[in-house]
């Protein structure tokens, strides 16, 4: 499914049904070639049949014909030609989103919309997150498994420096913050995403500890350090290219957390933390995306 609203202000949405290879493939290749914030891309089953629907989301007009000509790559012509272009209003897909979305659970996290907020039993901690210009409502598989992996941590151990890298509408610092009563360092590269974060920490009690800056990886003085918990739930690609950077940003013994990967992004990425001296601790597959927990040393 699509998580958030990615990318900010869409005009334009391209539709496609196909088989799952196929849609599978179409997703990756344009999240793959175009910048996050512009172009968002999502496969999904529909009905419980053997069609699957795409559905990428455009900031701006794109070009037909060289989008076609991706689809074309990684499918046929047959499938390129059925692709469908059109022109959409930003309320339709903000009212879209938020109907329907039914509250997550990840141990006492208990991520929801305003209308839920009657569903938290007494010893929950709510985090209110509304269907927004940015991307983190808790539902995509690469969120969520990021909070299951926060709530199988914080089981065992009580990180005091957490990062979060690539936060979005900020929803993993705040479910960390408000479970442990610690600061969380947080950054995103989109200055929407980090006014939605902002919001959202002081929605949810949480500004005291949730101080979201604007930030290319890590690459600003507040978050700046070194942390026992990092998460970057970004894509395969800029993990791998920031995996010097944020094994410098991690203590001997801390554990990262990382996600935004397809099954077969998972090699590449857990080859260039090896580099950096991690090895894998856990891994969960949630809806074809892996959620990676690394930790120094031995496997």
């Amino acid at each position: 499914m699509l998580e958030g609203l990615p990318p900010n202000g869409a005009s334009h949405v391209l539709r496609l049904s196909c088989d799952e290879r196929r849609a599978r493939a179409v997703a990756d290749i344009i999240v793959e070639t175009f910048d996050p914030t512009e172009t968002a891309a999502a496969a999904f089953e529909v009905d419980d049949g053997p069609v699957w629907a795409v559905e990428v989301y455009f900031a701006d007009e794109p070009d037909e014909d060289e989008i076609r000509g991706l689809i074309e790559a990684v499918s046929d012509a047959e499938t390129a030609a059925r692709a469908e272009f059109s022109q959409i209003a930003k309320e339709d897909w903000v009212q879209k989103s938020l109907s329907g979305l039914e509250p997550v659970r990840a141990g006492r996290v208990l991520v929801h919309g305003s209308h839920d907020r009657d569903r938290l039993k007494p010893n929950d901690i709510g985090v209110e997150i509304e269907a927004a210009l940015a991307f983190g409502t808790g539902h995509h598989g690469t969120t969520l498994g990021c909070l299951r992996a926060l709530d199988r941590i914080t089981k065992r151990r009580r990180p005091r420096r957490i990062l979060d890298v690539g936060t979005g509408t900020g929803v993993l610092a705040i479910a960390a913050a408000r479970l442990l009563r610690q600061k969380v360092a947080c950054g995103d590269i989109d200055p929407v995403a980090v006014d939605t974060a902002r919001a959202n920490a002081v929605a949810n009690a949480a500004r005291a500890f949730v101080r979201p800056v604007t930030a290319v990886g890590l690459r600003h003085t507040a978050l700046s350090g070194r942390y026992d918990l990092i998460f970057a739930n970004i894509l395969a690609k800029p993990l791998r290219l920031m995996a010097p950077a944020i094994a410098r940003a991690a203590k001997p013994d801390a554990e990262l957390v990382l996600s935004g990967l397809l099954a077969r992004d998972v090699a590449g990425v857990l080859s260039a933390y090896r580099a950096q001296g991690f090895s894998l601790a856990g891994r969960r597959d949630i809806d074809g995306w892996a959620t990676l927990v690394l930790r120094r040393g031995g496997a």
